[in-house]
């Protein structure tokens, strides 16, 4: 069983996402992760995140790289949200995820292009948003907590342009696949989320059963 789980930063697919994982036994990955190891690169390097040419020198990344907390900075966020836009960076990294997605036993994905363009063919396909200030007002309790000095005002303006990059970018936009399942976590706790999103996911393997 495959389950695809895409949506914009901050709405809440990297949970919904680890959880699936968890209730339905398989592996997960967060694709997000393979962009910001590529933008913590460009960063390390002080290379220009809007160079295709200087974000492909970092490609070659180590898979422990992905386990480094720094990744999951704003900061690294950002740069991945730049190289992502790059059609060379994204077919340099379609393979890894593709791979993953064919394990044997299944796979839960998430990040922006899953279910559109790396699993097409999944069994299941979630699209979680969220608004702005709801996903603001996360993005800026988690950072608080890693006692990162933002204001919510910052947070807000950075997620709309990212939004923007992400949704117009011409190599894999940002948008829900034809056949996905909308979960809007704006006004849902974590745990009420999950469960929403557990049945959906059930619900749609039943049909195809």
């Amino acid at each position: 069983m495959i389950i695809a789980v895409d949506g914009p930063t901050a709405s809440g697919k990297g949970t919904i996402a680890r959880r699936l994982g968890a209730h339905f036994g398989l592996p997960v990955l967060d694709t997000g992760l393979l962009y910001r190891a590529v933008g913590h690169g460009v960063a390390q390097a002080g290379d220009d995140a809007q160079d295709e040419a200087a974000a492909m020198e970092h490609i070659a990344f180590p898979n422990d790289l992905l386990d480094d907390p720094a990744l999951r900075s704003e900061r690294i966020g950002g740069y991945a949200s730049q190289v992502s836009a790059h059609p060379k960076v994204r077919q340099a990294l379609f393979d890894r995820q593709v791979a993953f997605a064919a394990q044997p036993q299944g796979a839960v994905l998430d990040g922006r292009d899953i279910g559109t363009v790396i699993a097409p063919h999944a069994d299941a396909k979630l699209y979680i948003t969220a608004s702005v200030d709801a996903r603001a007002k996360r993005r800026f309790a988690e950072m608080h907590r890693r006692r990162e000095d933002v204001t919510l005002a910052a947070i807000a303006d950075d997620l709309r342009a990212r939004d923007a990059r992400d949704m117009e970018r011409a190599a894999a936009p940002l948008k829900p696949a034809d056949d996905a399942l909308l979960l809007d976590t704006s006004d849902l706790t974590i745990e009420q989320a999950v469960r929403q999103a557990i049945a959906l996911v059930e619900r749609r393997i039943e049909s195809r059963s």
